[in-house]
């Protein structure tokens, strides 16, 4: 195997994958992915996996399968870079070289960050639809809830891949519950470490509506930090206005969890990283702000919009448009405006599509209010988008 290409991607991801096909259709370059992984997941489905509305075998397939014709994979993972040699090194020891590095590795999932989660995660009533593994659990946990007994959802309050998606299953659940007959007889409630329902007022305003029919508490400042299974106690660090502290315990029958999230570690420790551990990259442009030869994209940069697939999609051809006259010597022309994209599943049949830019201002692609809930994004949510995953977007053709 050659140990130096003009391209080097890191992370064989949605952001990987999809700017390497991008770039191959634009030009012949010699490209390399590294990625450990052998499977690949679209994870947007799990939600509807965690409602029962979709199936998880749909949602998994080889890597080797999505890999671009004529790139080159190296199934490893990076753990040093050395961006003052262009070069970076992996777990099995390999020091690769690069003209210009893509870095998309993606979020990494904190589930050590609240105690007792990875021991009772499964089981005990405790869900998530942020793993593979997890995920048809939560389908399970919602058939035995029973009248008389409580349903919490929780969203940490460090950045998360989908910030729409610890509301998407409660909504499901509350709806799942709403057609038994039992919603008013189960307890609903929305911890959130966060300080609102939603951050753009168009949408945060038809998600209360949403709230309100389904009768869900809400409370905000709550960072869930331990759980106990086998009792089915959740503790939240309850922030004050005051700066201060304290503790709650909360009893449940189900709790479905969104774990704290980050930048991989092996970003923050690099010399890539901002204060905050993120891939320090320009907003718009996407380069990175120390190193000109560096791009970023995806979950793991700074860049201040919602962490999502859609985001991704609009900040792909960006990359693509800037590397390439920067590799002609000619000024990036390409802007990235912060788009992202959180189809929030209002209940069976029913979404919601939020479009919005770094300003939190909408920008919506269809001619009709997509603050209302409608089953026409309901179906694209479910049917279009997968299908545009696997056969567009991963082939860079969108």
């Amino acid at each position: 195997m050659k140990n130096h290409y003009a391209i080097l991607i890191v992370g064989g991801g949605n952001a990987g994958i999809s700017v390497a096909a991008k770039l191959l259709l634009k030009r012949k370059l010699e490209i390399a992915i590294i990625e450990p992984s052998t499977i690949h997941y679209y994870q947007p489905a799990w939600t509807l996996v965690g409602g029962g509305a979709f199936d998880i075998r749909k949602t998994v397939r080889p890597e080797q399968a999505v890999m671009p014709p004529g790139v080159t994979w190296i199934q490893d993972r990076v753990t040093e870079f050395f961006p003052e040699n262009h070069q970076v090194k992996t777990a099995s020891g390999d020091i690769f070289g690069y003209d210009y590095l893509i870095v998309a590795p993606g979020i990494q999932l904190d589930w050590d960050r609240v105690e007792g989660l990875k021991e009772t995660i499964g089981k005990h009533g405790v869900c998530s639809n942020y793993a593979y593994d997890y995920a048809p659990y939560t389908y399970a946990c919602l058939q035995q809830i029973r009248p008389g007994q409580t349903a919490l959802f929780t969203s940490p309050s460090t950045p998360v891949k989908c910030g729409g998606a610890p509301q998407k299953i409660m909504y499901l659940a509350a709806d799942y519950f709403r057609r038994k007959g039992i919603l008013d007889q189960v307890q609903v409630a929305f911890y959130s470490g966060g300080t609102k329902i939603f951050g753009v007022p168009k949408y945060a305003e038809a998600l209360q509506k949403l709230v309100d029919r389904y009768h869900i508490q809400l409370h905000f400042y709550h960072d869930l930090i331990r759980i106990d299974g086998e009792n089915q106690i959740a503790t939240f660090l309850v922030r004050e206005s005051n700066g201060q502290t304290h503790e709650v315990q909360v009893p449940f029958h189900m709790i479905h969890v969104v774990p704290p999230q980050s930048a991989p570690d092996f970003i923050k420790q690099s010399p890539l990283a901002d204060a905050q551990g993120w891939v320090d990259v320009d907003p718009y442009t996407l380069q990175h702000v120390r190193y000109p030869d560096i791009f970023g994209i995806g979950d793991a940069t700074n860049t201040p919009n919602a962490k999502t697939g859609a985001a991704v999609r609009k900040q792909a051809p960006v990359l693509v448009e800037n590397l390439l006259a920067l590799m002609d010597g000619k000024p990036m022309p390409a802007r990235y405006n912060g788009y992202s994209s959180c189809p929030i599943v209002a209940g069976y049949g029913k979404l919601i599509l939020a479009e919005f830019d770094y300003n939190n201002q909408p920008m919506e692609t269809f001619p009709f209010n997509q603050a209302k809930p409608r089953w026409s994004m309901w179906i694209l949510k479910k049917y279009i988008l997968p299908w545009l995953y696997w056969h567009k977007i991963l082939k860079g053709t969108i």
